[in-house]
């Protein structure tokens, strides 16, 4: 036998014996972000994808602007993997997509201890539902009710108003006709033009959408923000199982909890870029109205199949962790 046809049998033998290790598979993965290539999302995709060379995957980023495209080709396989809201990624993962509830999580510190505890070891089974596995938790931001009047300052006065909801999402239709709001079906790409123009009178959205979408057309002169986060909204990393090496979901829960202060840096930078004129307060005796409120929304739309039990359980305790004095940690209705 010669050298050259040796050699060739000692590269093919080499390949049979240790296919996974001969090369990363490649990876297609749809990153959902409003201002597409250029945004903040797609960007630290591509230090995701640098990352995750290291475990076993090549990935490929393809930047979508309309997040239910791309929730709808990760469903049918024209991706491998996506990230996209928490909201849309409830129907891959209803544990983890009960994470953005409404009132559950308060404020960011809440959130990383939530975070923390997603990446954990110990948690596995419940990151992956089907063929889909959660790989990843990252903060948007909390959603601020946003107004076109501040006359709209109450439960009662947003009564008979027309209220924008995620049409995907259920639940917010449900909770804006318990206020005896007019809920208007609207998506991600749409929200924030209906708030502009009028038709809507409320929204809920992140800082970091205020100036991407132009939001501040939708205040004008009448309206604000109220600075009181009605959910936090977080952001999945979601792979298909079978596309991905051995272990691969753990290693990059890990790496994605590590990027934490990053992402919240991000929202900080957003929040502070609002006009101060445009924050509105509400009185300290209504805010712990509206946390009651949040709370009966909480366990009835729980009871309604919306969110997962469990979830809820693992969030109370960590709310009443890091405030014992809190009314509802006697309360046993979400233990």
């Amino acid at each position: 036998m010669n050298t050259t046809k040796a050699a060739a049998l000692v590269l093919l033998g080499a390949s049979l014996a240790f296919p996974a290790q001969a090369q990363a598979s490649n990876i297609k993965m749809c990153i959902f972000d409003i201002a597409g290539r250029s945004g903040p999302a797609f960007a630290q995709a591509r230090d995701y994808a640098v990352a995750a060379k290291g475990w076993g995957a090549n990935i490929e980023l393809e930047a979508y602007v309309d997040e239910r495209l791309a929730a709808e080709d990760f469903k049918t396989g024209k991706c491998d993997a996506a990230a996209i809201s928490t909201l849309r990624g409830r129907q891959f993962n209803k544990f983890v997509g009960s994470i953005d509830s409404i009132g559950a999580v308060p404020t960011y510190k809440h959130l990383r201890t939530v975070i923390d505890l997603m990446s954990s070891p110990k948690l596995n089974d419940k990151m992956t539902s089907g063929l889909f596995e959660v790989a990843g938790i990252l903060p948007i931001g909390a959603a601020y009710v946003m107004v076109n009047d501040r006359a709209i300052n109450s439960v009662e006065k947003a009564a008979g108003k027309k209220i924008a909801v995620l049409d995907y999402d259920k639940s917010q239709a449900k909770m804006v006709q318990q206020l005896g709001a007019q809920p208007v079906a609207s998506e991600v790409i749409n929200f924030g033009t209906k708030f502009n123009n009028g038709q809507v009178d409320i929204i809920a959205a992140p800082a970091i959408a205020y100036q991407p979408l132009e939001l501040y057309k939708g205040i004008g002169s009448k309206g604000g923000i109220y600075r009181f986060p009605l959910v936090q909204l977080t952001a999945n990393i979601l792979i298909r199982k079978d596309k991905f090496p051995e272990g691969f979901g753990q290693k990059s829960r890990v790496w994605i909890q590590q990027q934490f202060d990053r992402a919240i840096a991000l929202v900080d930078t957003s929040e502070k870029a609002v006009p101060a004129a445009a924050w509105l307060d509400i009185p300290a005796g209504d805010r712990e109205k509206y946390d009651v409120l949040m709370r009966e929304s909480r366990i009835q739309m729980t009871a309604d199949g919306f969110y997962d039990p469990e979830m809820m359980k693992i969030l109370k305790r960590i709310r009443c962790r890091l405030d014992a004095s809190l009314g509802e940690c006697a309360d046993k209705r979400e233990l």
